[in-house]
């Protein structure tokens, strides 16, 4: 090789290198929010997701991790939007109410929220308009055909009491259809709210209302008192509906709930098409494809009710 040759290689080597470390060192890190009541084991399907879409803890990702735990989340929303972060998840009512009050610009993937056109997140499903886009849980659906099944559980049951959390924008309208649905079924509903946090007194308060049947809204600061709410349901006799299948699994009598873990594998993808760059306003929210049963056949027993044959047929898993 020429002396000239030599040279004018190594002279263009000396260009692609710098520029290949360059380009190395920007590559993105992004880096997002998760708002949320409390840690579930349930999350980490969503984490998995993001990873199997090539997204990696510690190399391309950072994820920010806020818990309110009980407590408000003004403040954890106010410290996520002003950390400038790419994308904010939040789970459930509250904490999408509290990110979607504090910024317009960054972008909100909302999951295990009831009805979110009914709260005012999103101005339709198909067009969400503005900066959330996620999954809707059709919560709806939980009141109507879980109410049949106790109601066929309970043929005599006349009383219904509806358990909610009064920080969750979503339960009035989750009430509209849990009236809407008890009515053809000749159930008188009443509303009990857990104010302050304060579930003891409002557990208490339910035993003066003579119930056939109670309801625990799907709220995460419920799901967090669960053994407090299982335990009242079971020493007071109390056949209990529940919206998330770990109650039953704890020792509740029945639930139905969507597929959650599909859904956080579909919110995933979601946040994967924003940051690829895609407008929130354009991704259309999804809802849930399939709702599973949960029988606990031992709290049954327990409360004196035999479970008809049909529901356990149809059961996605009974509880022996």
């Amino acid at each position: 090789m020429r002396r000239r040759e030599f040279i004018t290689l190594l002279g263009g080597a000396a260009v692609v290198w710098p520029l290949a470390a360059r380009a190395e060192q920007v590559a993105k890190v992004w880096r997002i929010g998760y708002l949320a009541e409390a840690p579930r084991e349930l999350d980490e399907v969503f984490r998995q997701s993001l990873r199997k879409l090539g997204y990696i803890e510690g190399s391309n990702l950072t994820t920010i991790y806020r818990y309110a735990k009980g407590g408000s989340f003004d403040a954890l929303a106010d410290d996520l939007v002003a950390l400038n972060l790419d994308l904010i998840v939040a789970v459930a009512s509250p904490a999408t109410r509290a990110v979607k009050e504090r910024t317009t610009r960054i972008p909100i993937v909302m999951v295990d929220v009831g009805d979110p056109v009914a709260y005012g997140f999103i101005q339709s499903l198909a067009h969400p308009g503005g900066n959330i886009t996620g999954m809707s849980m059709q919560l709806s659906e939980i009141g109507v055909k879980g109410l049949q099944y106790m109601k066929e559980l309970i043929p005599t049951a006349a009383r219904l009491v509806v358990l909610g959390n009064a920080k969750n924008p979503g339960n009035p309208s989750m009430l509209t259809s849990v009236v809407e649905a008890a009515s053809p079924l000749g159930l008188k509903v009443k509303y009990r709210e857990v104010i302050a946090g304060d579930v003891t007194a409002t557990l208490a308060a339910i035993l003066q209302d003579q119930l056939d049947v109670l309801f625990v809204i799907p709220d995460l600061f419920l799901y967090t008192q669960r053994g407090q709410i299982i335990d009242f349901t079971l020493n007071n006799r109390i056949p209990t509906l529940y919206g998330l299948k770990e109650y039953v699994r704890e020792g509740g009598l029945l639930a139905l709930e969507p597929n959650r873990e599909e859904m956080l594998r579909r919110a995933a993808e979601i946040v994967d098409k924003i940051l690829k760059g895609a407008k929130p306003a354009d991704v259309p929210v999804e809802q849930p494809t399939k709702f599973e049963l949960l029988i606990n056949l031992k709290t049954a027993k327990a409360l004196g009710l035999v479970i008809p044959d049909y529901l356990i047929t149809i059961a996605d898993e009974v509880i022996e």
